[in-house]
């Protein structure tokens, strides 16, 4: 059997099959997933993000318009609700998310996994590596929110500059500036700590 585009799965749905709606979540899972990750940097609130916005996109499926297409729809929920899950752990303090069992597992590693050295490699060249990952996650996280989400729509995910600005929203310019003053910024910032 041909597999269906997102549209045609879509106009499925809305005519009644539901099962139309679970090949949606298995085509765009990773990659909402990955998003939302790298905009939260937890697993637990990004399990929560992207239940929630799949959840949202199957109650409003019904009155989706086709204006975008399904995925930058979807993305622009996930994006939405991942940016007020930051908003609302950086109000609450993001460790109050923190398990007993989450701490039982990682002690060291603050909730992530610590990957092994390569052993061509000093040990000490690994932890400086991860340092200097925290350190640039760290700086991230203080950029305003159209730069943090833009950078990692486009450093992480890879995403052209249409596609980006057809989640934000905003035009092609817009995006290549918001990646230049966030990299300008990421670069002052990192630089000042040398």
């Amino acid at each position: 059997m041909k597999s269906l585009n997102d549209k045609q799965l879509v106009a499925e749905f809305k005519n009644g099959r539901l099962e139309a709606f679970d090949e949606l979540v298995m085509r765009h899972s990773r990659i909402i997933y990955q998003t939302v990750f790298g905009l939260l940097h937890s697993h637990h609130d990004t399990e929560e993000v992207v239940q929630d916005a799949f959840m949202r996109a199957f109650r409003g499926l019904k009155a989706f318009r086709g204006d975008a297409n399904f995925g930058t729809w979807l993305h622009r929920i996930a994006v939405n609700l991942a940016r007020n899950k930051y908003h609302w752990n950086r109000r609450r303090g993001s460790e109050v998310n923190l398990s007993i069992q989450q701490i039982a597992e990682a002690p060291e590693s603050n909730g992530e996994d610590l990957p092994l050295p390569d052993e061509r490699y000093m040990p000490g060249v690994a932890l400086e590596k991860k340092e200097s990952m925290q350190e640039l996650m760290e700086n991230m996280n203080e950029l305003s929110d159209s730069l943090r989400e833009t950078m990692v729509l486009r450093h992480v995910h890879n995403m052209p500059y249409e596609k980006i600005a057809e989640i934000q929203k905003c035009r092609t310019g817009t995006v290549k500036s918001r990646i230049a003053r966030g990299r300008e910024i990421l670069r002052n910032t990192l630089g000042k700590d040398k």
